[in-house]
This record gives structure tokens, C-alpha cells and sequence, in this order.
């Protein structure tokens, strides 16, 4: 069967699951999934909830449910959009803002944007192209791009299609000889930084995604076979290496030793994604970490009820400007693009919107989302009388 065609009633089903819980809450305001729009093209979504309604219409229960699972109840999932509305934007009036200025530099690289694309895994469970289609995307608009572990590409053919080195983000796996070889094979492709991915020490309790499987009838054993190593079969990053031995590509064992080590195997700066407390920001810059990603897995990763952007106040202030500070996890407007980029964020990460365009338009709808943020974004900097990303710093959001 083909993986994108799935079942219409199981999905049906799937959508009045996600009907009834809290899930749609922080999603499209006027429409659930079988009432929104039609899109005939990504030009005609007015914003990324948009097209989240559309990968909904397209994707199988199943690939749907782990884009949109969170952990358990998903009160992470949900506090991440909450926490949005616990800060204020004070506008500034009589402010110049016929030219805005939207660059940010990193590790001595110079973006038109500020604005970045998560690592997400698995991306040709949402589009035959995936990783490509996004790469190709963040080429088009000269995006930041950071790229999974679990991509459906190689970095060297992930390299040549964003046309300028990506991040590369690590999942340390449950073998050290496996995460070495990873590192030694992004830094020779050119990778200038690896992130650390602290915060998902495990995929238990996404109970969204479990829900989602059993409504998803489809055989899926071509890409699921219950076989060791499996789920390493469709991951170019691991080919010529031993994972039949590999648990996961996750580990509840890591500790800073491990990112000492990693910083003595590598020429790449070193970022850590996943860091929420101001106690971890202090520790990692005793460590000599070269960044920080406040993140806590989309809501993916734990259950803590607390969001991302009600924890960068204090990573910023630990961090001192000594380090570059981005965020991500629950970004959907360029209102909460501009909040974090007020609170002292260096960049914000985006995932889920992307994947959504990508689920339904392919590259088209990954530059839509794009689009829809940076314009979002230049909006808001217009209305709330902030020309530039420095000039926001200054007192131009509080606490609600």
C-alpha cells in the first residue's frame, strides 16, 4: 500500500481522536481538519495552521500521530503554546521601521533571518522527497538548516542539495563507537556544528502516536520490520555501521562526560539542544560549551508542563552573551518568533510547521511556512515599532 494513501475512515477516526482532546486547542481557530479549506496549492495557506489542516488530510494516521504526539497527557505540548500568552509586547510608536534588519550571525556566519529549521526525523514519512525537499527549501530562502540523525538523507547528499554547510544534530545512541563514527562523518562533510540533543532520553509515553498506530490498518512492514537494527535501514547516516547491536538511537545514560568527550572527538563547535535550567547553563559553560538550544523536544521529550519560552529568561541570563542562545519547540506565529527574539534568543528553531508544508506541498509548502513566519515576523517588528533584532532587546516585551 502506498504510504501515503491510508486509510479515509481510520483517518476520519484519527481526526475525531484529536477532536476531542486538547490537541487542536492551540491549532487552527476557526476550522478542525474536515472542516478547513481545501487547499488546491501552498500559496493559499493564510498560515502554518493551515497547513497542518492539509498534512492531516494527506497523511496516514500513523505518520500524522508522530508529528503530532507529545508525551503522556501532552501538557508539555500544550504549555508550549501557552506559555506564549504569559508574555506581553509593549509597542513603541513614532519608530522608523521602513527598513527592517533581520540578520543575526553564528559561529561567524552571517543569516539573512533569524529564523532556523529543526532537526526532524524521518522527514519521507511525510513527503516521497523529504530531507531534500526541505534542504532544497532552505536553499531557496537562504534558511539556517539543522539536520537530523534519523534524516532519509546522507549529509553529504543533504550538503549538496542546501548548497552551504548544515548543522548536524546527535542523538549519542546506546553505542559510544556508533556516535563517534556519526561525528567523524558530518565533520569531514563539512558540518561546522554538532547539537547535542539532551532533552529525549527516551521515546516513552507518546501515547498520541501510540493511538494514532492502531488506528493506521496499512501493512507497514516494508519500513517497520521487526528485526534488529530495523529501524536503521531507511537512515543513510548509519549505513557501514554495526547498529544490529543498537538498543536506540537514544540513551538515558548520557552524562557531561560524555560531552567532554564529544568536545575532544570533534573540531565542531558543540551546541547543546535541550538545555532549560539556569543550573545546566551555568554547568555547560563551565564545560566550554560553544552554544545552547532551549528546547524540550516539541513537548516530545518529557512531560514537565513547563514551556521553552518561560524557560529562556534565566539560559539567557546565565549565558551572558558569552555563548549564542536559540530556542525552539512550539513556534507557530512571528508574534512568538519576536517574544523569544525579545527574551534575548539568538535565532528560533521551527519544526512541526515545516513539516507540515512538506507533508502537503512538498518543497512548495516548506517555503510557504517559511514565508509565512518571516513575513509573520516582519510584521510584527513593523507594528510594535522594533526595526532590528538589537533594537527589540530593549524592553520590548514583559511579563503578562
Amino acid at each position: 500500500m502506498n504510504a501515503f494513501s491510508g486509510s479515509a475512515s481510520s483517518r476520519r477516526r484519527f481526526l475525531r481522536y484529536l477532536g476531542a482532546s486538547p490537541l487542536l486547542a492551540y491549532s487552527s481557530t476557526l476550522f478542525c481538519a474536515d472542516e478547513a479549506p481545501e487547499l488546491a496549492n501552498a500559496a493559499q495557506a493564510l498560515n502554518v495552521f493551515d497547513l497542518e489542516a492539509m498534512a492531516r488530510r494527506t497523511l496516514p494516521p500513523a505518520h500524522f500521530a508522530y508529528l503530532a504526539t507529545g508525551v503522556e497527557s501532552d501538557a508539555t505540548l500544550r504549555a508550549n503554546r501557552e506559555g506564549f500568552t504569559k508574555f506581553h509586547i509593549r509597542a513603541r510608536r513614532l519608530m522608523d521601521t521602513s527598513k527592517l534588519d533581520l540578520r543575526v550571525r553564528l559561529f561567524g556566519t552571517e543569516w539573512p533571518t533569524p529564523i532556523a529549521l529543526s532537526p526532524v526525523s524521518s522527514l519521507r514519512a511525510f513527503h516521497p522527497e523529504g530531507d531534500i525537499a526541505v534542504a532544497r527549501a532552505a536553499r531557496a530562502r537562504n534558511h539556517l538548516e539543522v539536520m537530523s540523525t534519523l534524516s532519509t538523507a546522507s549529509v553529504e547528499d543533504l550538503m549538496e542539495a542546501r548548497g552551504a554547510p548544515v548543522w548536524f544534530q546527535l542523538y549519542p545512541t546506546s553505542d559510544a563507537s556508533v556516535a563517534r563514527a556519526l561525528v567523524k562523518r558530518a565533520e569531514k562533510a563539512g558540518c561546522p556544528v554538532v547539537a547535542l540533543t539532551v532533552d529525549n532520553p527516551t521515546s516513552a509515553g507518546r501515547e498520541t502516536l501510540a493511538r494514532g498506530r492502531l488506528l493506521d490498518k496499512r501493512d507497514c512492514t516494508g519500513c517497520h520490520a521487526p528485526t534488529p537494527g530495523a529501524s536503521f535501514l531507511r537512515k543513510p547516516m548509519f549505513d557501514g555501521l554495526d547498529y544490529t547491536r543498537l538498543r536506540s538511537s537514544l540513551t538515558d545514560q548520557i552524562t557531561w562526560d560524555f560531552v567532554r568527550r564529544l568536545q575532544d572527538m570533534t573540531s565542531m563547535k558543540v551546541v547543546l539542544k535541550g538545555i532549560v535550567t539556569a543550573e545546566d547553563a551555568a554547568i555547560a559553560l563551565e564545560n566550554r560549551v560553544d552554544g545552547l538550544i532551549v528546547s524540550n523536544h516539541g513537548g516530545r521529550g518529557e512531560e514537565s508542563g513547563r514551556s521553552t519560552i518561560e524557560s529562556l529568561p534565566e539560559v539567557v541570563a546565565v549565558a551572558g552573551g558569552k555563548i549564542p542562545v536559540l530556542i525552539d519547540s512550539g513556534f507557530r506565529r512571528g508574534t512568538d518568533i519576536f517574544k523569544a527574539l525579545a527574551l534575548g534568543a539568538d535565532a528560533v528553531c521551527v519544526g512541526r510547521p515545516y513539516a507540515w508544508g512538506l507533508a502537503a506541498f512538498g518543497q512548495p509548502g516548506v517555503e510557504r511556512a517559511l514565508q509565512i513566519l518571516t513575513t509573520e515576523l516582519e510584521i510584527c517588528m513593523r507594528s510594535m515599532g522594533a526595526p532590528s533584532l538589537a533594537a527589540m532587546r530593549e524592553g520590548y516585551v514583559q511579563r503578562a
